[in-house]
């Protein structure tokens, strides 16, 4: 079957559902948003027993415990199927591929299962973000002695 490009772009098109761009745009908005509240929430709450700074780091464990207790629930991933990238906010987002890793390669052990399967997603985030902090630093000393 030899099909010209214009053939099999309109086999495509009458193959592929209408994207529904502007549904996932706003359940994204709103799932991350509520993440955002649920974490200044959680600021809030930690600030009446510690002081702000301390506060701000237990409500970011907080959230991190959440989602990784959420992926080992199941409930995770049930969200992120209805929200999209709205789950992706970074902390929990971050922590919900770690964990979702762990669970599924625990069969293969501690070590070459659950650790090194960890670190295949955490790795590139462990160097790079410092990386990418250490140049953006040299960068604006670079300009602060220019400008």
């Amino acid at each position: 079957m030899n099909l010209t490009q214009n053939e099999y772009s309109n086999m495509t098109d009458k193959a592929s559902p209408p994207s529904k761009f502007l549904r996932n745009s706003i359940l994204a908005f709103v799932v991350g948003g509520a993440i955002c509240v649920i974490g200044q929430a959680l600021i809030n709450l930690w600030s009446m027993v510690l002081p702000l700074d301390d506060a701000k780091i237990a409500a970011s464990c907080s959230l991190i415990f959440l989602s990784a207790l959420f992926t080992a629930l199941g409930l995770y991933c049930k969200l992120a199927t209805y929200a999209g990238a709205g789950t992706l906010v970074p902390i929990t987002g971050f922590a919900n591929s770690i964990a979702a890793a762990a669970i599924e390669f625990k069969s293969e052990g501690l070590i070459l299962g659950t650790g090194v399967k960890m670190f295949i997603i955490a790795g590139p985030v462990l160097v790079y973000g410092p990386v990418a902090a250490v140049l953006y630093g040299i960068l604006a000393w670079l300009l602060r002695l220019f400008v």
